[in-house]
């Protein structure tokens, strides 16, 4: 079993809450919009970590982390990458690919918009963090935590740091 932190769009800004809401994490995930090399490099020190950058990453950030990432967690096959969409209405360019070979678990980012939903025709988790950071018209910070124990994604939590 692994349990999983998750969150996206810091923007440059990584709260210390952070830290011991995923203290107990096996790993954390970014989906994107870090804003600063340090931001991974501190994540990155703090647990194993899988990162994708977003559309306001630099070039340092793009070196570090892929545009898409797919990995097998546990039995669980997984899609990280920033702009994905959501079920119904993916982006443009991985639309196909999602549709010929789907993964259980799609994470994205870039929205700012919390959201669990599960994409029946697909048959596959979608998961967007919302925003941990303070830029972007979303109210409230929020992170996320599971486990992916074998082939299931369990004990979902959705974390409220704080308002912008």
């Amino acid at each position: 079993m692994k349990k999983i932190g998750l969150l996206s769009d810091t923007h440059n800004f990584l709260d210390e809450a952070v830290f011991k809401y995923f203290d107990a994490c096996d790993e954390i995930w970014h989906a994107g919009d870090f804003g600063s090399i340090e931001i991974v490099d501190t994540l990155a020190a703090f647990k194993p970590f899988r990162g994708v950058y977003g559309n306001i990453d630099g070039k340092d950030v793009q070196l570090a982390c892929p545009e898409h990432l797919r990995f097998d967690c546990e039995e669980v096959d997984v899609w990280m990458t920033h702009i994905g969409g959501y079920p119904g209405r993916y982006a443009a360019g991985i639309k196909s690919e999602i549709i010929t070979n789907p993964p259980k678990l799609f994470i994205c980012g870039h929205s700012h918009i919390l959201k669990v939903q599960y994409d029946s025709k697909l048959q596959l988790l979608h998961l967007n963090p919302g925003a941990a950071g303070k830029q972007g018209w979303h109210q409230v910070r929020t992170l996320m935590r599971f486990d992916i124990n074998g082939d299931k994604i369990e004990n979902l939590e959705v974390i409220e740091l704080a308002g912008r």
